[in-house]
């Protein structure tokens, strides 16, 4: 089943997309691409609710562009995606998020443990979540701009799993290495690179989809969110 819920942010009220199994389990906030809650999202929240996870994906673009939904992919949806992630405020987004894992926990239907797992520009922000906010576990899958943020990597108190593409067209070796520099080291971290995919790897019908690496990166996922949230 899957239904909108809305969700009171600091100014203003947002909704999200719940996708629920048959009976009640964790919480997984899904966090979107540039492209919305599209319909590649949905069919991860679809796949999640199909193991056990009530998955719960915010529009957070509510201020700029409501329930925005590309999926053509084509050159004016990709011009209007960077459009919106460059006035984009990643901070008042992290808090948007924060008030859907508030909102998650007390959600019908769940067990009141969340995860949080994202894609690209939701990579950082899941990244920035598990920093900032009080989750049980986060995955980020190839998040852009994660280098520039490493040192809030210091005050993870929860799991944290980075997806990285060895060929990101958006997120250099050196902006890997950084990553690895600064949190290999940490017990709560744990890192898989994919050798020789691109940006983008794990997006159903994407360009750049491989679907080797995109069923070994997701059955890591898979396995890491049950551990920590059952």
């Amino acid at each position: 089943m899957a239904e909108w819920i809305d969700i009171q942010a600091e100014d203003g009220t947002f909704g999200a997309y719940v996708a629920r199994p048959a009976e009640a389990g964790p919480a997984v906030l899904v966090i979107q691409e540039i492209f919305g809650v599209n319909a590649d999202l949905r069919a991860t929240c679809g796949e999640l609710a199909a193991q056990g996870f009530v998955a719960i994906s915010s529009d957070l673009f509510w201020r700029a562009a409501p329930r925005i939904d590309m999926n053509k992919l084509d050159e004016q949806e990709w011009k209007r995606g960077f459009e919106l992630y460059q006035s984009f405020d990643f901070d008042r987004g992290e808090r948007d998020i924060g008030a859907t894992v508030a909102a998650a926990r007390k959600l019908n239907g769940t067990s009141g443990k969340v995860g949080v797992m994202g894609f690209c520009l939701g990579g950082l922000l899941t990244f920035l979540t598990a920093a900032r906010h009080n989750v049980d576990a986060a995955v980020s899958y190839y998040g852009g701009g994660t280098e520039q943020r490493v040192a809030e990597g210091e005050n993870f108190k929860t799991p944290v799993m980075l997806h990285l593409a060895g060929e990101d067209e958006y997120m250099s070796k050196e902006a890997q290495a950084k990553i690895k520099e600064a949190l290999g080291h940490n017990p709560l971290v744990e890192i898989h690179q994919y050798a020789g995919c691109n940006h983008a790897f794990a997006r159903h019908k994407g360009a750049h989809y491989d679907a080797a690496a995109a069923a070994l990166a997701n059955s890591r996922t898979q396995a890491f969110l049950e551990q920590h949230l059952r």
